[in-house]
C-alpha cells in the first residue's frame, strides 16, 4: 500500500536563549510530515534534531523516499534513519493506525503540570519569584529545574542554596549538568546536599559514556540519565533509575507509547522545544507517565517557546503556520 508523503520545513526562535554547559539553544528547525492513505486518514509527524548535520541527513533520507512511498518502505526507513526522522515517521504511522489520536477511545491526553525550567545564573532567582507568584497557593507540589555546570561549583552551589531557601517546603528541584561534571565535582554536590531531600535528582552529572562513574555516583546521589540514553539506547532497558526521555530524539515513538501504557516506571517525559505536532505526543506521553507507578512532573519548559499557531494542538494550523 502506498501513502502520500508531504513535507514542510519550519523554524522558530525561542523566547530567550537557553544557556547550558554545552552551549546556547536559541533556534529550532526541522520538518513537518503529513502522511495520507487511500482511506482518507491522515497522520502527522515532526522531525527536529538538535544538530544541523543530522537535520541535513534527515532531509536527504526524506528526498530518497519520494512523495508516494510504500508503507513497507517507511517501516524499513525507521530501522536505518536518524532517530529524529524515525520519530516523525513512526508518529505519523501511529496516528494512521489509530494507536494514538482523536480516533482512539482516550483521544489526545492533556499534560499534567510541568516542572519549571529556570534560566541559568542569578536570573534563576528572578524567574523563581515570578513562577511562585503566578501559581499562588496551589496545593500540588511544584518542581523546578536548573542548568548547572556553567559557572564554578562554589557559585552554583551558593545559587542552589538560595533557590532552595525560597522554594516551598513541598517543592522539588532537579539539577541538570548536561554531562559537564567530573566525579570530584559531582561528589562535592552529593556531599553538600546529602541531607537535602527536596533535590529530586541530578540529571546526567557525568559524561554520557562514563557508565561506571554514573553507576558509582548513583550510590551517593539520585541520578537520572539523559544524554547517555541517546548515545547508548540499550540503557533504556538496562538503567533501573530515572530516565529523562526525549521522544523526538529517540526514534519510533510507538515503543515508548506501548511501554507507558503497560506501566513502565521511572520515566520522565521531556520537551526538546517542538511545534504543536510534536507537542501533542509529549503531552500525551507525559499524561500516561503521570498515571503510572512512578508519577512525576514532566519537563515541558513552559514559557520558553513563543506563542502562535505553530504551537497549536490542531495539526492543520501548525502545518499552515510553518
Amino acid at each position: 500500500m502506498r501513502v502520500a508523503l508531504d513535507i514542510k520545513p519550519f523554524s522558530f526562535l525561542l523566547r530567550r536563549p537557553l544557556k547550558t554547559s554545552t552551549g546556547l539553544i536559541d533556534r529550532r528547525q526541522g520538518f513537518l510530515l503529513r502522511l495520507s492513505n487511500s482511506d482518507g486518514r491522515t497522520g502527522w509527524g515532526e522531525v527536529s534534531p538538535f544538530q544541523l548535520d543530522e537535520l541535513k541527513l534527515c532531509e536527504r533520507s526524506l528526498e530518497a523516499l519520494g512523495r508516494t512511498p510504500l508503507r513497507k518502505e517507511l517501516e524499513a526507513e525507521l530501522v536505518v534513519s536518524p532517530a529524529p526522522l524515525a520519530f516523525g515517521i513512526g508518529a505519523a504511522l501511529a496516528e494512521l493506525d489509530f494507536l494514538i489520536g482523536e480516533k482512539t477511545s482516550e483521544g489526545w491526553l492533556k499534560p499534567p503540570r510541568s516542572a519549571f525550567l529556570l534560566p541559568s545564573g542569578k536570573d534563576a532567582l528572578v524567574d523563581l519569584s515570578l513562577r511562585l507568584g503566578e501559581v499562588g497557593s496551589l496545593s500540588e507540589p511544584l518542581t523546578f529545574k536548573m542548568k548547572v555546570g556553567i559557572a564554578t561549583n562554589s557559585q552554583e552551589i551558593s545559587l542552589c542554596e538560595q533557590i532552595l531557601a525560597r522554594m516551598p517546603a513541598s517543592s522539588r528541584l532537579r539539577l541538570d549538568a548536561n554531562g559537564s561534571w567530573n566525579k570530584s565535582k559531582a561528589m562535592d554536590w552529593a556531599e553538600h546536599f546529602r541531607q537535602e531531600s527536596r533535590i529530586e535528582w541530578f540529571e546526567q552529572p557525568l559524561p554520557a559514556n562514563d557508565l561506571y562513574g554514573l553507576r558509582t555516583l548513583a550510590k551517593y546521589m539520585p541520578v537520572a540519565l539523559d544524554e547517555s540514553l541517546l548515545e547508548q539506547p540499550a540503557l533504556r532497558e538496562d538503567w533501573n533509575g530515572w530516565q529523562v526521555r526525549r521522544p523526538l530524539l529517540e526514534g519510533d515513538p510507538r515503543v515508548l507509547l506501548r511501554q507507558l501504557k503497560d506501566g513502565i516506571p521511572y520515566r520522565m517525559i521531556s520537551t526538546t522545544f517542538e511545534t504543536g505536532i510534536g507537542l501533542r505526543w509529549i503531552h500525551h506521553l507525559a499524561a500516561l507517565q503521570k498515571k503510572g507507578p512512578s508519577p512525576t512532573a514532566p519537563g515541558l519548559a513552559p514559557g520558553w517557546c513563543p506563542e502562535g499557531p505553530l504551537f497549536s494542538s490542531d495539526p492543520e494550523l501548525v502545518w499552515l503556520a510553518a
